[in-house]
């Protein structure tokens, strides 16, 4: 009877001793697990706090790429900002000019229109037969030169409307839109060009400038 309590105390001793060794073992692999993650954890803080305080000594960052995508905008601009406002305005400028210069400068329709009308009053005189040298003079070279002086007035007139109306297009358009400086520079000059043909073709129509020669 003494034999067996003494291996029954050993034999509960040492469950107990395993026991306590499995328990410290356990708790051990858990230590060192919670340290492996704090090292881990603390290295991936000071990671991070490394690659920040560098990218502030270098001035990257945030700042950095907002720089690369303000050049990509500006090499690659979008759809809408590459549409230049006002070419229209520019070119009814242009046109402005080029219809100024044709009233000064004499065109196909206004020379057209002059020898049609020295034809037309070469056979009139041909059909007259008491016509006096005035109205011969007038016939065959005064329809033609005033003819030339009103096709020529068109023109200028047209030129002058255009490029006043390049001048006052922004007045009805997008307020926030401001007109170019070269635009309204080829403006003035059509509205500037058509007026002085226009008051040239008033001067030759009316035989103040370059009248017929008196007989």
């Amino acid at each position: 009877m003494g034999t067996k309590t003494v291996d029954e105390t050993g034999a509960d001793t040492g469950a107990e001793a395993r026991n306590d060794d499995e328990s410290v073992k356990g708790t051990d692999l858990t230590k060192g697990d919670a340290a492996k993650e704090d090292a881990t954890t603390d290295a991936t803080t000071d990671a991070a706090a490394d690659a920040g305080d560098a990218a502030e000594a270098d001035g990257s960052g945030d700042l950095g790429d907002s720089d690369e995508a303000e050049e990509f905008d500006e090499e690659f601009p979008p759809a809408a900002a590459k549409a230049t406002p006002g070419v229209g305005q520019g070119a009814a400028g242009i046109v402005s000019v080029v219809l100024g210069l044709v009233s000064l400068t004499g065109g196909w329709v206004g020379t057209v229109a002059s020898a049609r009308a020295e034809i037309t009053g070469q056979i009139e005189m041909q059909a007259a037969t008491n016509a006096t040298v005035a109205t011969q003079l007038q016939a065959v070279y005064g329809d033609a030169w005033q003819a030339n002086a009103l096709w020529g007035g068109i023109f200028a007139l047209v030129g002058l409307i255009v490029g006043v109306a390049v001048l006052v297009r922004p007045a009805f358009g997008d307020p926030d839109q401001v007109q170019t400086p070269w635009i309204k520079s080829v403006a003035w000059a059509g509205v500037s060009v058509g007026f002085i043909g226009l008051v040239l073709a008033a001067l030759k129509y009316s035989d103040i400038l370059l009248a017929l020669p008196s007989t």
